[in-house]
């Protein structure tokens, strides 16, 4: 169990954080030009799932939809709940987005593999924001959602 209380590595915490979640907002997704790499097809995989993504790109401007549905620019622009918030980001970048994430008060964060930010993750849990870090959640939900 973590030390530190919305900071989650339990497996059967996270399988409730996956059976609960319903809208997953994907911050950094792809596009389908890159759908090669994980920023998309993790979310392409989620959304076949019957999870509904709502993808907020930081780069392709011009794009206006990924995976069939609306592209936000800001978590704090998507109407409605977001259960669950999806980060590919770097770790150095994931501080900018950090407001936005409180402002926006997703159930929870979630870091993907390989990206791990403890000061943000601290903020966002202090918050009352689950966060989980350094994971795949395709890799999870394949594992613990059979």
């Amino acid at each position: 169990m973590s030390a530190t209380p919305n900071i989650i590595d339990s497996t059967s915490v996270i399988r409730e954080i996956l059976t609960i979640a319903r809208t997953i907002a994907v911050l950094g997704i792809k596009t389908e030009a890159q759908a090669g790499q994980a920023a998309y097809y993790v979310p392409k995989y989620l959304q076949a799932a019957g999870y509904e993504i709502i993808p907020v790109p930081v780069y392709f401007p011009e794009t206006t939809e990924i995976l069939g549905r609306m592209v936000y620019r800001k978590l704090v622009e998507i109407p409605g709940e977001v259960d669950l918030v999806n980060v590919f980001r770097r770790p150095a970048d994931i501080a900018q987005h950090v407001d936005d994430m409180l402002a926006k008060k997703p159930r929870a964060v979630w870091f993907q593999l390989g990206i791990r930010n403890d000061e943000a993750a601290r903020t966002l849990a202090a918050a009352g924001i689950q966060v989980i870090q350094d994971r795949c959640i395709m890799v999870d939900h394949r594992q613990l959602m059979r």
